[in-house]
């Protein structure tokens, strides 16, 4: 495991590309989950890397990297301000169809220490939330008659 106060610093308030943005995106779910017990087990934080792993969400970034940005993001969640800094990692891939995701790896995180903590199931619901009322990007439609029906029911 990397040790995150050793490693490059990194820079995550405004990933470079959609494929970082989705894996931070998973990282905070996983990391609020984490958190919302007030101790993160090292099990957790396994857990969100092992998930990503798996699924292979994330093949372009290190394992060292995913746990740099899971730790920064943990310590993040705990300053008052946490719901806005979830709320900022999942707006640039509300789009995507990671909402599943989100919720299953928010769930095995939940059960990885052997122990689900009532904020933890508090964070799974806040999560849920976010993810059904975040903005998402209209379809492109290139059809003529989708395009009049799409005029259609604006003006009604």
């Amino acid at each position: 495991m990397s040790d995150a106060a050793t490693s490059n610093p990194i820079e995550i308030t405004e990933p470079s590309s959609p494929n970082e943005q989705a894996a931070v995106a998973l990282v905070i779910a996983g990391a609020l989950v984490a958190v919302a017990d007030r101790r993160v087990s090292p099990v957790e934080r396994d857990e969100v890397i092992r998930f990503i792993r798996d699924r292979e969400l994330a093949p372009h970034m290190s394992d060292d990297r995913l746990f740099a940005i899971f730790d920064e993001l943990a310590e993040r969640l705990e300053e008052p301000d946490f719901a806005n800094v979830v709320i900022d990692r999942l707006r640039p891939v509300s789009d995507l169809p990671l909402s599943a995701h989100l919720m299953e790896l928010s769930e095995r995180v939940a059960a990885a220490d052997e122990d689900v903590h009532l904020h933890e199931v508090q964070a799974i619901k806040l999560l849920r939330l976010l993810t059904l009322v975040l903005p998402r990007a209209k379809p492109v439609v290139s059809d003529a008659r989708a395009d009049q029906r799409a005029v259609s029911e604006e003006q009604a």
